[in-house]
């Protein structure tokens, strides 16, 4: 289309309301023009493809959940997850208590109900630096942005904050919102760095939606694993050694047994099991005797020093066993491959009473190998994922730093979404990564079918319960508790 200078997303939603009868202008929250999100009121700036996104779309979803996010508070940075918003803010030694929330919601719900618009503004990196002069955090992050780029901030009434956007075209697209809970968290992760407070909440286009989802987080507290698992004797945490679960005889029980069903369908998939390796290892002695440094941690015992704040039950411990597999093929074996892999997946899936849905994460900003590798890599998951006949969306610049990959995202009864994001609020799933760099870092080669040449090899990493801990407090959250024996 050619679009006016003066003319935006919403203009044109109102003429195609008023040709065709459709209510795109009052129910599209965001745009995409030219492949880029955008603002429903932010002008054209040129000739573009014109998107648009209701609430029911991912795209639609994020604008409307990020806006809220910002509202809460007038604090250091946000953050955003697929299901609902969070805003951190610095409080000094204070922490938020439930009156406090009570407040904060009785804010935001004033400001949706003053149909608040947001409104959009270019400001030169010294502006900015004005602008939030009296806030350390701001500064520290505009001090991070290029010179020569204008940075764009948000007004929401008396609310001035840094946002790249898009946001949705005024606050009375809302019409249900909650304020759920408040957390600590460290400015940027760091734990050198200050404690701020973290405001977690939800918004709606409907009050009905809002209910049922208020209704699925009170079914699902009754049913949480840390609650099962200390009512049925299946494990238990000791503050002495936090974030290492200690399994009861019972819950040892169904633990083996989940990791005997694993083993089993592995071996039937032609996989061999490896645990004691010796050759390239790099070898040292301590008091004469002989110790070795594995170089990857899978298929052994894995630790990880998760914050003390972030230890939650089963789902994030420091110490946990994953089920991890390397397959060496040709090129021309990927998809045959991927496919076998995805058809593992979706049979332990099936037998587990997950639905799932697929995402080809492709090349992240920093990444080795070459431009060309790259591509062909991500076609043939591409091809591998088109053949095994379900739908799947693109993750662009998701992959690892090392290959492309597909994730895997679950949902369980509660239709809560459990996918592959390690430093978010999500819980570790199936994934399946391709990787040209290993074989070539380890000089790996084998017999080329002439016989007379050596080839590299390509590796396919592939998991599919991923932590045994995480998937076993995700199993009893699903079945309610029920279904196991002892």
């Amino acid at each position: 289309m050619e679009g006016k200078k003066t003319m935006s997303p919403y203009d044109i939603a109102k003429e195609i309301d008023l040709a065709t009868g459709s209510l795109i202008s009052k129910e599209a929250l965001v745009a995409k023009v030219n492949g880029s999100l955008w603002d429903m009121n932010r002008p054209f700036e040129g000739d573009c493809q014109l998107e648009f996104f209701t609430f029911d779309s991912v795209e639609g979803r994020d604008a409307l959940e990020m806006q809220f996010g910002f509202k809460l508070c007038t604090g250091s940075c946000a953050a955003r997850g697929q299901e609902g918003f969070h805003y951190d803010a610095f409080y000094g030694d204070r922490g938020l208590n439930e009156d406090d929330l009570k407040d904060i919601e009785k804010e935001v719900k004033k400001a949706v109900n003053e149909k608040k618009s947001f409104e959009r503004i270019e400001v030169t990196k010294q502006q900015a630096l004005e602008i939030f002069s009296e806030n350390k955090f701001k500064i520290e992050i505009i001090g991070e942005l290029p010179e020569d780029k204008a940075i764009a901030i948000y007004t929401c009434g008396s609310l001035v904050d840094l946002c790249s956007g898009p946001h949705i075209p005024n606050t009375s697209f809302v019409k249900a919102i909650s304020v759920l809970k408040a957390s600590s968290a460290y400015w940027r992760g760091n734990k050198e760095r200050e404690s701020l407070q973290r405001v977690d909440g939800i918004s709606f286009p409907d009050l009905k939606l809002l209910k049922e989802y208020l209704a699925k987080l009170e079914e699902a507290k009754k049913y949480d694993h840390r609650i099962l698992g200390a009512k049925q004797d299946l494990f238990f945490f000791d503050r002495l050694s936090p974030g290492s679960p200690f399994i009861d005889p019972h819950g040892t029980c169904i633990y083996n047994k989940l990791v005997d069903f694993m083993k089993a369908q592995y071996r039937e998939r032609g996989y061999k099991e490896i645990n004691i390796y010796k050759d390239n290892m790099f070898v040292f002695k301590i008091d004469n005797k002989e110790f070795g440094l594995k170089p990857m941690n899978c298929p052994c015992h894995c630790s990880i020093n998760e914050a003390s704040g972030a230890l939650s039950g089963l789902t994030r411990v420091r110490r946990f066993v994953q089920d991890d597999a390397h397959i060496f093929c040709r090129e021309s074996q990927i998809k045959g491959e991927v496919k076998n892999v995805l058809e593992f997946i979706r049979y332990v899936y099936g037998i587990f009473g997950f639905s799932f849905e697929l995402e080809l994460s492709t090349r992240p900003e920093k990444y080795l190998g070459e431009i060309e590798t790259w591509e062909k890599a991500e076609g043939a998951l591409a091809v591998a994922l088109n053949e095994f006949g379900r739908p799947w969306k693109i993750n662009e610049g998701g992959g690892a730093f090392y290959g492309p990959k597909i994730d895997i995202s679950v949902f369980d009864a509660f239709k809560r979404k459990f996918q592959l994001i390690t430093s978010e609020i999500y819980l570790q799933c199936a994934t399946l990564q391709l990787d040209f760099q290993m074989p070539v870092r380890f000089e790996l080669s084998y017999s080329a079918e002439d016989g007379a040449s050596r080839e590299k090899p390509v590796m396919i990493h592939s998991a599919v319960l991923r932590s045994v801990e995480r998937m076993l407090a995700i199993l009893l959250e699903h079945y309610k508790g029920n279904g196991h024996s002892g």
